[in-house]
This record gives C-alpha cells, sequence and structure tokens, in this order.
C-alpha cells in the first residue's frame, strides 16, 4: 500500500480571549491506502481538529501555524480555496457525528447525494441516482429505490448515519473521515452502521479515519490506533498490540475507564415515589405507549433502556407532561398528575426536573452560567440578592465547578462535560426529588462520563434523590442502576432488578441488547455478523 497522507509538524491554534492557543501539537501521522486509523482521546485531545486538517480545514476561530499535511503528495496547507473545494468530497469526504444536524432538512436525500457528483462532474444526475440506489442497497438501507426520496425527518437516526456515509462515498473519494459516526445511536442500529461503514470501506479500498471515544468500537474498526492527549500524540501501534499491551499509562486509563459498577442495594419496603401505571400514549395517530407500567422507589436508580423508538424517551414527556397519556395515569406519592404539564402547580413543577441528552441545544448559548442556573434558583424559590448568590456558589461547588471562575462565563466557553455539568446544577437549583437523566451521556468521551456518573452517584447519596436514567449504554446501566426496564415497541419487555435483568436466562429482546455491546475485541463484530447470519444470536440484525 502506497502513501495516501502524510501530516508532519502539524500545529494548529485556536482563538482565546487573551490570544491564541496551541491545540495539535506538532502531529505526524501516515495513513496508506485503504487503511483505516482510529483516533482516540478524551474531550479536547484534538482529535477532530486533526481530522478536519486531513481535508485542509480549520474550524472558525483555528489556524494552522506550522507544519505540513500532504495528500497525494499534494500540501493543502499550500492549496488554494478554489483548490481545496475541488478536492473536499471528491479526493477527502468527512462523515460528521450527528447526521440530524448535518442534512439539509429542507431537501430529499436523494438531492443532497446527487449534488456532489454534479459540482465535481463526476457524473450527471440521473447516473448519480442510480448511484444512490446502489449505495443505499450496499448500505442496507431498507427500500433503497425510495428512501432517497424521503426528507431527513423521516428516516431513523442510523439510517441516517448511514445516507450521510453514502453521501461520503458519492463521488469515490481515497480518505473518508468519520468523526464519531456511531456516538448517539444504540447498540443494534451501531452494529448495522459499523458492519455497513467496515463493508464499503473495504470493497472501494477508501482509506479512513475513524474518531471515535470508544475504544471497543473503534478496535472493531482500525488497523491501526493512535491516542492523542493535549494535542499531542501518546501513543500509535497496530490494534491488536495497542488492545493486549498498551504501553503508555494514558491509554491504559482509558482502557480501564469501565471499571465503575455501584454495589448493589436492597429494594426499600414503602410506596414508590413514581409510579406509571397503564400509561398509553400516542404521536397523532402513531402510539408510542402502550400500557405501560412500573414504578421507581425512593433514592433508587432506575433505568430504561432499549432501542431508538422504543418508547424511552416518551415516557420521560409524559412523566414530565409533555406530552399527554391517552390513556393509564402517573402517580406521584400515591397523587394521580394532572396529564398536561400547564395544569401542575408550579410546587408540584420544581419537584419533577429533567437532565437532557445534548447541553448544546439545553443550554441558551447567549446566557452566562450565572444566568441560567439563576433562573430556576429565582423562578421556584423566589431567591434574589446575596441569598440566591450564596446558593449559585454552593450548586456550583456542589457540580465541582469552581464558581470564581465560571459563574460568569457564557456557555459556549465550556467544554461538553462541564456544560454537562451545568445542565445538572440547573436541575438541582429547584432542588427536585425525582431528575429524568435522558441520555447526558451518550455524547461524552469515557472519562468525561465517569467523572459525570460518579457526579450523579456523589449528589444522590448527598441529597437522597432518585433518578429515572434513559440510555442505550448497558456498559451504563450496569455501572450506576439499581432496577432496569427494557422496552421495545412501546411496550415493557422486562422489568427487575439490575441482577435480574442482566444475569441470564435472558427474554430475546433482552439477549439481542446484550449481544450487541462491543466488546474489546479486534474479532467481535465479525463472530456477532456471522452468528447472527446463522440465526445463532436471538434477534438477527434488524433493519431499521
Amino acid at each position: 500500500m502506497s502513501e495516501l497522507l502524510t501530516i508532519r509538524g502539524l500545529k494548529i491554534a485556536g482563538r482565546t480571549g487573551t490570544g491564541w492557543n496551541e491545540i495539535v501539537k506538532g502531529v505526524d501521522l501516515d495513513l496508506k491506502r485503504g487503511e483505516v486509523l482510529g483516533l482516540v482521546g478524551e474531550s479536547g485531545a484534538g482529535k477532530s481538529t486533526l481530522g478536519l486538517a486531513a481535508m485542509g480545514y480549520c474550524r472558525d476561530g483555528c489556524r494552522i501555524t506550522d507544519g505540513s499535511t500532504l495528500l497525494n503528495g499534494e500540501d493543502l496547507r499550500l492549496a488554494s480555496p478554489r483548490r481545496l473545494r475541488s478536492l473536499r468530497g471528491r479526493s477527502v469526504a468527512y462523515v460528521a457525528q450527528s447526521a440530524a444536524a448535518s442534512f439539509n432538512p429542507a431537501h430529499r436525500l436523494i438531492d443532497q447525494f446527487v449534488e456532489g457528483p454534479l459540482q465535481h462532474g463526476t457524473s450527471d444526475r440521473h447516473t448519480a441516482a442510480a448511484d444512490a440506489v446502489d449505495l443505499y442497497r450496499q448500505m442496507q438501507l431498507p427500500h433503497p429505490e425510495e428512501i432517497g426520496f424521503r426528507y431527513p425527518h423521516e428516516v431513523s437516526g442510523g439510517q441516517l448515519q448511514r445516507a450521510m456515509t453514502c453521501m461520503a462515498m458519492a463521488c469515490r473519494p481515497d480518505l473518508i473521515v468519520f468523526d464519531e459516526p456511531t456516538t448517539a445511536l444504540d447498540v443494534t442500529t451501531q452494529i448495522d452502521v459499523l458492519a455497513a461503514i467496515r463493508k464499503i470501506v473495504a470493497d472501494y479500498d477508501t482509506a479512513a479515519i475513524y474518531i471515535t471515544h470508544d475504544l471497543a468500537v473503534v478496535s472493531q474498526m482500525a488497523d491501526r490506533i493512535m491516542v492523542l492527549r493535549h494535542g499531542k500524540v501518546v501513543e500509535v501501534a497496530d490494534t491488536a498490540t495497542t488492545l493486549s499491551a498498551p504501553q503508555q499509562a494514558y491509554t491504559k486509563s482509558l482502557w480501564a475507564v469501565r471499571s465503575l459498577h455501584r454495589p448493589s442495594r436492597p429494594l426499600p419496603a414503602g410506596a414508590p415515589l413514581i409510579a406509571i401505571d397503564g400509561v398509553t400514549a400516542h404521536y397523532g395517530k402513531a402510539r408510542a405507549l402502550d400500557d405501560v407500567s412500573f414504578s421507581i422507589q425512593k433514592g433508587r436508580t432506575l433505568a430504561v433502556v432499549g432501542e431508538s423508538g422504543s418508547g424511552k424517551s416518551t415516557v420521560a414527556k409524559v412523566v414530565t407532561g409533555l406530552l399527554p397519556a391517552t390513556g393509564g395515569a402517573v402517580r406521584w406519592k400515591d397523587k394521580v398528575l394532572p396529564p398536561r404539564l400547564e395544569a401542575r402547580e408550579r410546587g408540584l413543577l420544581r419537584h419533577i426536573q429533567m437532565i437532557y441528552q445534548m447541553p448544546d441545544t439545553a443550554l441558551n448559548p447567549k446566557q452566562t452560567i450565572r444566568e441560567i442556573v439563576g433562573r430556576p434558583l429565582t423562578f421556584y424559590l423566589g431567591l434574589r440578592g446575596r441569598e440566591k448568590e450564596a446558593r449559585l456558589r454552593s450548586l456550583m461547588e456542589q457540580i465541582e465547578l469552581d464558581p470564581d471562575t465560571y459563574l460568569d462565563r457564557p456557555v459556549t466557553a465550556l467544554s461538553g462535560g462541564q456544560k454537562q455539568r451545568i445542565g445538572i446544577a440547573r436541575a438541582l437549583a429547584a432542588e427536585p426529588e425525582f431528575i429524568i437523566c435522558d441520555e447526558v451521556t451518550s455524547s461524552l468521551d469515557q472519562l468525561v462520563a465517569e467523572g459525570i456518573l460518579k457526579l450523579l452517584m456523589k449528589l444522590q447519596a448527598d441529597l437522597g434523590l432518585t433518578y429515572m436514567f434513559i440510555t442505550h449504554d448497558l456498559a451504563t446501566v450496569k455501572a450506576i442502576a439499581d432496577d432496569v426496564v427494557v422496552m421495545q415497541h412501546g411496550k415493557v419487555v422486562e422489568k427487575g432488578t439490575r441482577d435480574e435483568v442482566f444475569n441470564p436466562p435472558h427474554p430475546p429482546y433482552t439477549e439481542l441488547l446484550l449481544s450487541s455491546v462491543p466488546e474489546m475485541d479486534a474479532g467481535w463484530l465479525t463472530r456477532v455478523l456471522e452468528a447472527r447470519a446463522s440465526g445463532q444470536v436471538p434477534g438477527q440484525a434488524l433493519q431499521r
């Protein structure tokens, strides 16, 4: 294999309030044709910045200060903007983390696919459209002849992620940069996407940079793994060597990060704090929940797990009153809650709070941390002046962020993990008894996610909080849950304590979920796909 990409001494700086701060610090990288390189490291390591630099691109507020990036022998740093536009999409393409945020919601998938080939002159519209159907089929998208005529909101997250990979392949580039393409997907959908990406890269001998914080995922995709920290290369080796014998202490810490595990706790006696009793809910005429029942005891953590579309987040909407139930009831301390949010009195509202999956969209970017966390203090508790200031500082200390450093910062100046801590502080400001955590660690790297989970458990112990934890990450469930509810197609298919649900025998759907959790073994995905093809694993790979 010949060298496709050669990066030498690359330095990239980002603008700060006082000047420029170096975020990539002299990185060297080599990639051969047809090779897949995994880039791993915690948030702020420089993974995405380096991946974009492979396209000759820097985000706003960043600049390349030194080094070279050679693609097919051409230095992208010296290329004109016009030349870079001709290379991007044709020679090198990019697959973003959030497909939903990357597609134009006003145009059909097929129209967005053919745009690249038409702009680069690699084919006419008719040929490009036919190629789209062929790629949709190779990526195992349902109804490949028809799915392209849907708008982005009319397909699932897993389907949209595969459609974006098809777009990246439209001009048959030499290199594709995959930036966390499966982070927000449930485990069964993730298998389909990983398998499809791996197949299409191999079939067309396309090189790839696969950026991820999930070490089990990267072990299924990469020939070699490069570990980054603080903008520097910590370690680089072939995948088998990196998995079996990491050399550096930092790499070993990444490998051991899933060690968090809450001991089993006895189920307390007495009435539950909250109970979902035979709840049915609809989106228009479509039934989203079907006779859902479970309860949560005070001080416990209940995890609600299942694939995309299983009804997990819909349950949260019903509990909070954002989606009125069409049948059944939600009971709070044996009192039936009004189904609509606006019918609930303020004193009740403050006791049920929510922490959202995406802090970037849940927190107002135009406000400071003081404004974001301070609003519920005034709204729910009527605090003002010195009393409010004292409580603000106390909340910041509870989420382990220095109030003098962070209170007057805009939310845009924070990292992903820091933003999620602010989301936690905003929920705590209402002094709730019950908090719904909706996929709160799914977009965070493993080190940051572990810190958030430890913080949530500490707050639970200190404040007696009760959690409903919505997640598709079964490792997180094993780490923090007392009890588990498994959902599929809007129904509860299994419930019990964590030990009862995770110990065999399992119902077929629970077995499917458990068998779909990636393992730190480079051959795991191949074995799972072979087993499912032969019917050895319950619930073969689903067409979503």
